[in-house]
Parts: structure tokens; C-alpha cells; sequence
């Protein structure tokens, strides 16, 4: 009865995310999921507090990124890095393209896949309206996709909030998660531009310049634009510095951020805008996630997945491609939690955890319900009236995420070994 009531709450947390990706759905969710395992008497209040007590610091550095984030589109920085494909657009269509896809590496490797989603997304289509008048139909599901897909795998532990939470919990500092990964990252990413620009190969085809006007004349940075943009360079530049002498990022970040925001305020922007940009909500589904992981382990669940990884000749391809099925199916933040559960104790080092990162971050290409971000993402199309079926997701999903997989599994082994 206990694990029918654990499993039925996984469910539960499953089915509310698809419903309500946006604001409390998520939490509300889990919060029914960890309800679910109470009754069944898995799972206690303590465990919330023992979840609080093991994520706190990362919860503090995924805050200041938010905030960071939001500092940056109240001013316009982010604006006005994706006005920067605008010349790419004077050209053949696979210029603007190309840059679309590096953009949005770089947002969602500083600030999140979220981030580049939720920032990059609206404005990019709108560029594409608006420079290619006529032709901007065939335009928009490619360049939708190009940003939703070169998020990839997150090359800084900071650049995906289940990343950053799993390496917190399992001891992996700033300084080796880059060293693995980003070569894993690039690799990936390579393989994806690849098969995305080989995909829309007919689009892309397209020679003919953009024949639509663009505001070109931007307005001189703010000072407080400069005060965020040096905050954020800034805090990202230490971060390595601090994992070197095996000092806590949070406490930067946290400075980071609140000078982010103090800057943001003084160029007039409401407290209340500032706020909204940090998704409030995903803390509370964060700790619930954690503690319906920790009734997994308790009813079995994870012990089973941890046999499965232990058994395995090939236990990197056996984590990375068990991630990446459960991500899709699951999500990928209770897939994440319990690949940190059922890693525990496995021989290897630390490479079977990146294998399990990599397959999470990997796996939400699979099916629209694998991540908060792809089903955001999904939410800003319809908002700008582009229809992107899920027969054509999973097309290419399976396209992009099969090789990518591979590859960044053959890479990340040569690291790692």
C-alpha cells in the first residue's frame, strides 16, 4: 500500500507538471506527491527539513541567477544581444541562423535553459517577423528549435538548477563539473547544430536577404546596465577562483545578485518586476522532488536502479541512456534526484553521476513533458501563434538526442578515464 500511494504520488507530480508547467502548478504537484507518501507513512515532516538542510546553499545560488536574469531583461542586455542577429539577417537566412544557436548556448550557459527559452524565444521570433515579412513562416519552427535545443548539456554546474543541486549534493565543485563538461558541452553542441542544420536544410537554403526594417539604433548602455552587466561577469569570473580553494559559490552569488538588483532598482524598475523574475516556485517543488526521491529510496525504487547501474558492463552508457529515458518520461528533475540516490556507492568516481547529468539534460529532447523548460518553451510558441506538433518534436528529438547522446557518453568517457 505504501509504495502504491509513493508511486501513485510520482504520478501525480508527473501529470500536474504537463498540465500546469507555469507558476505553483509544479509545486503544488510535488507538494500532493510528498502528501501522498506522508499518508502511506514513508515519508515524515523532518524529511522536508533534512531536504532544506541538504540544498540550501544551492537554492541560494539559483536565486541570485534568476535574479541576475531578471536584472538583465528589465535593462534591455538581453534585448540587445538578440538585436545582434539582426546583421546575420542581411544575408543568406543560415547566417542568422548559426548565430541564433550561439546565442542561445551562451544565455543558457550563463543563466539556464529557462533563461534562454524564456528570454530569447519571444524576441527572436519577433526579429523574424519582422525582417522577413513574407517569408518569416518557414522561419520560425527551425529558429525555435535552434534555441531550445543548444542548451544541451549544461557546460557549468550553474547553467541548469537540477545540475547545480545534484553536484551540491554529491561534493562536485565548479571547477571539475567544467572541466568534464564543458568539452562535453561543445561536443554535443556540434553534433546538434549539425543535425538540426542538415533538418531545415531546405530552409536554410533560403539566399535571399531580409528585406524588413529593424531598429538599428540602440540607446547608449545605462550606467546601471553596466553596473549588472559587470556584476555578472564578474560573479561568473570567480566562480572558479572559489571552487579552486574549495570556498562555497553561494555567497558570491548571493552578492552578485543583490548588487543586480540594487542597480536594477536604481534605474527606476519596480521591487515587484525585479521579483517576478525569479521563479519562486521552483524551490518548493525543488524540496518536494527531493523528499518523493527520498520515498522512492525508502520503498525500494531506487535500490532497483541502483542494481540495474551495478550490474552493467557499461555502466556510462547504462546511466547515461537510463537518464535520458527517464527524463522524457518522468521529467528530468525526478529523474535527476534519484539518479542521485541510486548512484551512491557505485564504482567509477564521479563519472557515472556526469553520465546521469548528461542523459538528464539530454533527455527532456525526447517528449515535450521531459522538462519545465521544453514545456515553457511550448507555452511562448503558442503565445506567438507557432505550431510545433509533437509528432515533429519527437522526430527530431530522437534525431538531435540519439547521436548527441552518444557522442557526448564517447566524450565524456575520454575525460573522465
Amino acid at each position: 500500500m505504501a509504495v502504491a500511494l509513493v508511486v501513485t504520488g510520482l504520478l501525480v507530480l508527473v501529470g500536474v507538471v504537463a498540465w500546469r508547467p507555469h507558476g505553483w502548478g509544479p509545486a503544488l504537484g510535488a507538494l500532493s506527491a510528498v502528501v501522498l507518501a506522508g499518508v502511506g507513512g514513508v515519508v515524515h515532516p523532518a524529511d522536508v527539513g533534512a531536504a532544506l538542510a541538504a540544498q540550501w546553499r544551492a537554492y541560494l545560488t539559483l536565486a541570485a541567477v534568476m535574479t541576475m536574469a531578471s536584472s538583465a531583461e528589465q535593462l534591455g542586455l538581453l534585448t540587445r544581444l538578440a538585436s545582434s542577429i539582426e546583421p546575420r539577417t542581411r544575408g543568406p537566412v543560415r547566417h542568422a541562423f548559426r548565430v541564433t544557436f550561439v546565442l542561445a548556448m551562451v544565455v543558457a550557459a550563463v543563466f539556464s535553459n529557462d533563461a534562454a527559452v524564456l528570454l530569447l524565444t519571444p524576441t527572436v521570433l519577433t526579429l523574424l517577423r519582422t525582417v522577413y515579412p513574407r517569408r518569416h513562416p518557414k522561419f520560425l519552427v527551425p529558429f525555435a528549435f535552434a534555441i531550445f535545443a543548444a542548451a544541451g548539456v549544461a557546460p557549468l554546474v550553474v547553467s541548469n538548477p537540477m545540475n547545480l543541486i545534484v553536484a551540491d549534493h554529491l561534493g562536485i565543485g565548479f571547477n571539475r563539473y567544467a572541466l568534464v563538461m564543458v568539452p562535453v558541452a561543445l561536443a554535443g553542441a556540434g553534433v546538434t547544430y549539425a543535425v538540426l542544420a542538415w533538418w531545415f536544410r531546405d530552409v536554410l537554403a533560403d539566399e535571399a536577404p531580409a528585406l524588413g526594417a529593424w531598429p538599428h539604433a540602440l540607446a547608449p548602455l545605462s550606467p546601471q546596465a553596466r553596473v549588472v552587466l559587470g556584476a555578472a561577469g564578474g560573479t561568473l569570473l570567480l566562480y572558479p577562483a572559489l571552487s579552486a580553494f574549495d570556498l562555497p559559490l553561494w555567497p558570491v552569488a548571493v552578492a552578485g545578485g543583490g548588487v543586480c538588483a540594487l542597480a536594477t532598482l536604481h534605474a527606476g524598475t519596480a521591487p515587484r518586476a525585479v521579483a517576478r523574475g525569479v521563479a519562486w516556485p521552483v524551490f518548493p517543488f525543488l524540496t518536494g522532488v527531493f523528499v518523493v526521491a527520498v520515498a522512492l529510496e525508502r520503498s525500494g525504487v531506487v535500490a532497483a536502479l541502483h542494481d540495474v547501474y551495478a550490474a552493467s558492463a557499461h555502466p556510462l552508457v547504462t546511466v547515461g541512456l537510463s537518464s535520458a529515458l527517464g527524463s522524457a518520461v518522468l521529467n528530468n528533475h525526478p529523474m535527476s534526484v534519484l539518479n542521485t540516490f541510486a548512484l551512491a556507492g557505485l564504482p567509477g568516481g564521479d563519472a557515472p553521476a556526469f553520465a546521469a547529468l548528461v542523459g538528464g539534460d539530454l533527455g527532456p529532447r525526447l517528449l515535450p513533458l521531459g522538462s519545465l523548460a521544453a514545456l515553457l518553451w511550448y507555452d511562448v510558441l503558442r503565445k506567438h501563434d507557432v505550431d510545433v506538433g509533437v509528432t515533429l518534436f519527437v522526430r527530431l528529438g530522437v534525431a538531435t538526442t540519439l547521436p548527441v547522446l552518444a557522442v557526448s557518453l564517447a566524450v565524456l568517457a575520454l575525460v573522465t578515464g
